[in-house]
């Protein structure tokens, strides 16, 4: 197996970060599948030991905020499941497991989109894992940086159907014309009623976790990049309504310490409120 791309591997520092919190008897979630993507990553990085180090030193950093991230995600998806939407997009999913550990109904459609070696990475080991998802699965080979919804449409999905759209920090890395690109095919393949969710949340840029994360992906995460740091005003210009979470009420609730105390940190969550 070829060493994975330095912004895909940060996939498998999630995946770490998952398979950790699975540990705990406090958990916020469980992932079984976590560690054996972990495993797989270690082996392959076995020619270079000090970019794995480098993966566990930003786990170390990550830890505590990015998993309370993919609980209020996992949240999220439940709240639209139960709100009637059937049909689930992951952007860049990278090593997502929701349709497997969700418990999410067998009339849901999810679909993971992602460029081919990371899928080369993915499904052979949860074959060997035996895994099964609850819902539908599809997985559509793609990058974000080409035609990638003509490859969704012809892995069966459903332009008529309101959806749920789920991206975790993948337009972070595109320049913003590209990630903005994205979101407007998004738009155009949308139904009324659809859901978005946009990140505003803040960083601190200086903080050493940070710093190494800039160092380890190198010119990808850069100012320019992502929708741009008003993503609600752009995203209402282009057909949604918005509506704004603070991160301190979206994390309360889970008891892990990881308020900001800035009301202005958080998530946007968008509607499709009109075809255009």
């Amino acid at each position: 197996m070829s060493t994975l791309a330095k912004v895909s591997t940060t996939a498998v520092g999630v995946a770490l970060i998952r398979a950790r919190e699975s540990e705990r008897e406090d958990r916020l979630l469980n992932d079984p599948y976590a560690r054996a993507f972990g495993d797989a990553a270690r082996t392959s990085y076995r020619e270079a030991p000090d970019t794995w180090a480098m993966v566990e030193q930003l786990v170390d950093g990550f830890y505590e905020g990015r998993i309370v991230g993919v609980r209020v995600f996992d949240d999220l998806v439940r709240d639209a499941v139960d709100a009637g939407l059937t049909q689930i997009v992951l952007l860049g999913a990278g090593l997502d497991t929701r349709a497997f550990r969700l418990d999410l109904p067998a009339d849901v459609r999810l679909f993971e989109v992602d460029v081919p070696e990371m899928i080369a990475f993915k499904e052979p080991i949860l074959r060997e894992l035996g895994a099964e998802p609850t819902c539908g699965r599809t997985v559509v080979a793609a990058d974000l940086r080409e035609d990638w919804s003509s490859r969704l449409i012809e892995a069966g999905f459903r332009r008529d159907v309101p959806t749920l759209w789920l991206e975790e920090g993948v337009l972070g890395y595109l320049p913003r014309e590209q990630a903005r690109a994205v979101l407007t095919t998004v738009t155009g393949l949308t139904a009324a009623g659809s859901r978005f969710i946009a990140g505003a949340l803040k960083v601190d840029e200086s903080a050493e976790h940070y710093r190494k994360l800039k160092e380890f992906v190198g010119s990808e995460a850069q100012p320019s990049r992502g929708l741009g740091p008003d993503p609600a005003t752009w995203l209402r210009e282009i057909g949604w309504a918005t509506e704004f979470r603070a991160w301190d009420d979206l994390a309360a609730p889970l008891g892990r310490g990881v308020a900001t105390g800035d009301p202005d940190n958080g998530l946007v969550l968008a509607t499709r409120h009109q075809e255009r």
